[in-house]
């Protein structure tokens, strides 16, 4: 299975805001992603087993830690429906690209990167 198979589940990724500056929420939201950051594109989908809910949980969690490390708030970027729509499909597009060209890639690094390119930094 690869991560193209998980494009609805995806497709409903909310690119979150940064959560203030505070040490504790990053301590939490590092928590929450950190012992994720061994899964590659084909291992989250394998280790998934069908549950589409882990691999929008695993993702998320890694977006969210990329859009903290950046001070990314995301409501410079999109402030509409619409636009956080775009964002989400770019992003969408951006992640599904990169496990395309290499399943094995570390998923982190293929969402950090989806997240720079998808807002431009």
């Amino acid at each position: 299975m690869r991560l193209l198979d998980f494009k609805p589940v995806l497709a409903g990724l909310i690119l979150l805001p940064s959560i203030g500056t505070a040490d504790e929420a990053a301590d939490q939201m590092a928590q929450d992603a950190l012992p994720l950051m061994y899964h590659t594109c084909a291992s989250v989908i394998e280790e998934a087993d069908g549950n589409d809910e882990y691999v929008f949980d695993v993702v998320r969690k890694m977006t969210a830690l990329s859009l903290y490390n950046r001070q990314v708030d995301i409501e410079e970027f999109a402030s509409s429906d619409e636009e956080k729509a775009k964002l989400r499909e770019a992003f969408l597009s951006a992640l599904t690209e990169g496990c395309a060209g290499d399943e094995d890639a570390l998923l982190g690094g293929v969402v950090d990167d989806a997240v720079r390119s998808t807002l431009g930094l």
